[in-house]
């Protein structure tokens, strides 16, 4: 169990139990485990083994047969189940939203219970409709069935952050969506954590996902018994047994592209890069004066537009506002290295445009910067290897 201060810790399990009539064993046995308040904690392991029931004991959705939930302090085991229901959001895979309501509507649900006045439950809508990238104006009047699978699962996770809780749990949120829609999703939800810092318990069975989403991850075995709980580059770097090596599988060094992001890496900064409106003259001597093999041009917003070559500039009805290769990869700052790659990989200019969460361009990476990161991960490892090997410590990893 990682060390975490007692007033950092949010969420606080003391040998939380779940034995089930009839059954010889528990479902859940003695689980300890302290949640720092503000992070995400990914529970993850094989099926069965008990990572969504120790989930739902938190909120009690399943009662404990003995154990502690301590919240923020609080010992929540026997307070009222509904009312500690309403400080926690709840996402689950299958969205549960409500067809015959409104996206307006399944949002205020909870507020509408707790008597919230009408114009304070429509400011919290749009508010939160906007916090998860969806203009109110086009999608606060729709039902369900209007929206897709990717836009269903972003009102479930502002319904969940309804009336503002600092605890939140996530069960498997993403695993029922398509893979491009998938990361996306995954990305504007890291972009809307770093804002919020909720507290967040988030089930998955994918270890993948686990290291790109989690601030710490719980690796759990049959019943709920913790194989290790760490942050992921320690899990990645030092696993605490052979259980942890074989689910984490292999490929470790790729795995760790999943724990940088983009906006912690050196980009491109000197891409030549011109307005939509600019002259072609000048379109032509900006990518002369650099050493770049095309010119990416961008739209009032700078937001990117197509990738320009020599050739498309050479012709005589050379056009900004055409021509050339769109641009068909682009990634926000909080998206990961591993995320970067895919999309280099399938893009047709070989790298990748950074833009902000409004889509303005910050700056390009390409395979080389994929490349310097990679060797800076591995000296790392090499440097933790060295320091271990004279110290004479087996699995253990400063954090």
């Amino acid at each position: 169990m990682t060390d975490v201060e007692n007033s950092d810790v949010m969420i606080e399990l003391e040998d939380l139990t779940k034995m089930y009539p009839g059954q010889p064993v528990p479902a859940v046995d003695h689980v300890n485990m302290r949640i720092p308040r503000g992070e995400i904690v990914v529970l993850v392991g094989p099926s069965g083994c008990g990572k969504t029931t120790t989930m739902k004991m938190v909120n009690r959705l399943i009662e404990p047969t003995s154990g502690r939930i301590v919240l923020d302090g609080e010992d929540v085991t026997k307070v009222n189940a509904n009312q500690l229901r309403r400080r926690i959001g709840y996402v689950i895979q299958q969205i549960g939203l409500f067809p015959h309501q409104t996206i307006k509507q399944n949002i205020a649900t909870v507020p509408k219970v707790l008597g919230w006045d009408k114009d304070r439950i429509d400011h919290r809508v749009d508010e939160l409709l906007r916090t998860v990238g969806m203009d109110p104006e086009e999608f606060r009047d729709r039902y369900p069935k209007e929206l897709s699978g990717g836009q269903r699962q972003r009102v479930g996770v502002a319904r969940a952050m309804s009336v503002d809780p600092d605890v939140m749990l996530m069960d498997e949120p993403f695993g029922a969506i398509d893979p491009i829609t998938r990361e996306r999703l995954q990305n504007e939800f890291l972009r809307v954590q770093a804002e919020i810092r909720k507290t967040i318990i988030f089930v998955t069975h994918d270890i993948d996902e686990a290291i790109k989403m989690g601030d710490r991850i719980a690796i759990l075995q049959e019943q709920s018994h913790i194989a290790q709980f760490a942050p992921p580059e320690e899990i990645l770097t030092a696993p605490a047994n052979d259980f942890v090596a074989d689910f984490i599988g292999s490929g470790a060094s790729l795995k760790r592209l999943n724990l940088t992001r983009i906006r912690d890496i050196q980009l491109h900064a000197d891409a030549p890069v011109v307005d939509v409106n600019d002259d072609i003259t000048t379109a032509r001597q900006r990518l002369r004066d650099s050493d770049w093999t095309a010119l990416l041009v961008v739209d009032a917003e700078r937001r990117p537009q197509r990738w320009l070559r020599p050739t498309d500039l050479k012709r005589p009805s050379a056009d900004l506002h055409q021509g050339g290769l769109p641009v068909d990869a682009t990634v926000e700052p909080q998206a990961t290295l591993a995320d970067a790659l895919n999309e280099m990989i399938i893009s047709n200019a070989g790298c990748v445009v950074v833009t902000d969460g409004r889509g303005a361009y910050q700056g390009v990476a390409d395979i080389d910067t994929i490349m310097a990161s990679i060797r800076a991960m591995r000296a790392q490892v090499d440097e933790y290897y060295r320091a271990a090997k004279l110290l004479d410590i087996e699995g253990e990893v400063a954090v």
